[in-house]
């Protein structure tokens, strides 16, 4: 079925004018009477004002990023170990090696984040504080998961329940939540 020349038309015409009115609108004004003042955009998340809503972010983005590190810790390095595919001649070995150890790349990345995050609450700052050797010692950890060492997988299992119950502690409660394989390959 043939498309009339009038409905190919209007669509290049709109998409033109609605670029020339842009780029008019953007434009600045060289009337002395008007001056502008160029604003850069940054960050496009809201910045807090009050230190209540400042702790409440924190709360926030901490439990969502404990709650991604524990989900990844679940999932692919935990789950696994339980059910022994970590050892010498299970099925798929190297393959669920390789994901624990980026799923354990990953936790250490979210975990840090969410230590950075916490620091916003003197709450969540205060119940963290003790927990940030055993976060830092996650960071050899993926190396001696790939190996096979199942103390590794204990290790992250440990440090997640501490992490979890130093939130909850602080009013800030995390529960699990599996990243997507496009998060844990870009570790964020």
């Amino acid at each position: 079925m043939p498309v009339p020349i009038r409905r190919l038309a209007v669509a290049p015409t709109l998409c033109c004018a609605l670029l020339a009115g842009s780029t008019a609108w953007a434009a600045p004004q060289s009337s002395p009477q008007h001056s502008t003042t160029a604003v850069a955009v940054g960050d496009p998340t809201p910045s807090p004002t009050t230190s209540a809503e400042r702790q409440k972010f924190a709360k926030t983005r901490f439990v969502a990023n404990a709650g991604l590190a524990a989900g990844a810790t679940y999932e692919w390095i935990w789950k696994p170990y339980k059910e022994g595919k970590f050892k010498k001649g299970a099925e798929h070995r190297k393959r669920t090696l390789l994901k624990a150890g980026l799923a354990g790349a990953f936790t250490y990345n979210r975990l840090k984040a969410a230590v950075r995050n916490a620091q916003g609450d003197p709450t969540l700052s205060k119940a963290l504080a003790p927990l940030n050797s055993a976060i830092n010692d996650l960071k050899d950890l993926p190396a001696k998961l790939r190996k096979g060492d199942g103390s590794a997988a204990s290790s992250f299992n440990d440090t997640i329940n501490k992490v979890k119950d130093a939130g909850k502690g602080a009013g800030a409660p995390v529960q699990n939540k599996v990243p997507t394989a496009s998060q844990l390959k870009s570790g964020s």
